[in-house]
């Protein structure tokens, strides 16, 4: 999605699309198509970035994905508001992390440390 559909959408479907990419990359991930992650990965920034620019920085919509059925969309979730809700966030990725929902433990199991030793500084 270009930078004018994503200025000319909507949050319903900002959101929409932060989940088609998450679960794109979630596939794509576990058939080694790193290529095509990374590529994913600046679509979702550029959604996050959106949702962060938009009046009362909107990425708090992205808190209710907390909850959904896919690891990738919940971490992706949960990174994306550390700056706004942390302990919602850290609850969300500890709870990846124990449930051992793998790959992205692992990554929950980073961005945790990252953030407590200073490492990644949420905004």
């Amino acid at each position: 999605m270009n930078r004018n559909k994503l200025e000319r959408a909507t949050e319903e479907e900002l959101l929409e699309y932060f989940v088609a990419i998450a679960v794109v990359q979630d596939k794509a991930m576990r058939q080694g198509e790193n290529a095509k992650y990374n590529r994913l990965y600046g679509e979702m920034d550029a959604v996050e970035q959106e949702l962060k620019q938009r009046a009362g920085d909107q990425r708090r919509a992205l808190i209710p994905l907390y909850e959904h059925p896919n690891a990738q969309v919940r971490l992706k979730a949960a990174i994306a508001t550390l700056a706004l809700a942390p302990e919602a966030a850290r609850q969300a990725l500890q709870i990846i992390s124990d449930r051992e929902e793998y790959p992205q433990a692992a990554d929950a199991r980073g961005m945790t440390r990252a953030v407590d030793d200073g490492t990644f500084v949420p905004s």
